[in-house]
């Protein structure tokens, strides 16, 4: 875009113009493309105008380039060893911590006004987007150095997450097994948040619940109760 053009740009067009770029670490060439990435269903209802198609493709990038990643790094590795660190690469809380990071909860247009997307697994959805945008604007090849070189290396540490147990309901299961308490996960409440089920499910260890979280799924709520409450009793 010329220096021209960029004069009739309005304040806060140029404004997220300039983060995008901070966030991304290069100018995009399409940033209509961007808009819709970072723009979640709350905010816009259209599939043409929301982020969810293009998190569907970037989950499916993202996945490639991780387990080409892996293929390469651990040449001696079987096929189990490699799914799972690829799993814990790739999970929701993973990619939320990443988004939040590099700056996507700032520049992600979302319903602000709804206190449950601020603590949800969006922003690590939006990520996914973003890379689908990424993949769309530059192509896979460019797509795949921006992954590893923002993404991978600086965020993903692999000997970290070798000696990671990604299944935090089957540790604090562990721990209450070891320690003769009861542990059961419950349905606390279940609601409709912009046309999808939100649920929270509490962690209860003998009848007391000790933590409790929100996901779009009983599944991704459980395992982050699971994580609160490992943390709440300090267990490593």
């Amino acid at each position: 875009m010329s220096i021209l053009s960029l004069l009739f740009l309005s304040k806060k067009e140029r404004l997220f113009r300039e983060q995008l770029r901070n966030v991304l670490g290069f100018a995009p060439a399409k940033y209509n493309i961007y808009k819709t990435a970072l723009s979640h269903r709350s905010v816009r209802e259209g599939a043409d105008e929301n982020n969810e198609r293009l998190e569907f493709l970037g989950d499916a990038i993202l996945s490639s380039i991780v387990a080409h990643y892996l293929f390469m790094r651990y040449p001696y590795k079987e096929e189990g060893f490699l799914t799972e660190m690829r799993s814990k690469m790739v999970n929701r809380n993973m990619l939320n911590d990443i988004a939040v990071k590099i700056g996507l909860k700032k520049i992600t247009l979302f319903n602000k006004y709804d206190t449950t997307l601020k603590t949800s697994q969006i922003f690590g959805n939006t990520l996914e987007a973003l890379i689908g945008a990424v993949y769309l604007d530059k192509g896979y090849d460019n797509t795949s150095d921006w992954v590893n070189k923002q993404i991978i290396l600086p965020h993903l540490f692999m000997q970290d997450l070798e000696n990671l147990d990604i299944n935090q309901k089957n540790k604090l299961f562990g721990w209450a097994n070891k320690n003769g308490k009861t542990l059961e996960f419950e349905t606390i409440n279940e609601q409709q948040e912009n046309g999808r089920r939100l649920f929270t499910i509490g962690a209860k260890i003998d009848g007391k619940i000790v933590a409790q979280a929100k996901a779009f799924n009983k599944k991704d709520a459980s395992q982050v109760a699971a994580q609160i409450a490992l943390e709440k009793l300090h267990i490593s």
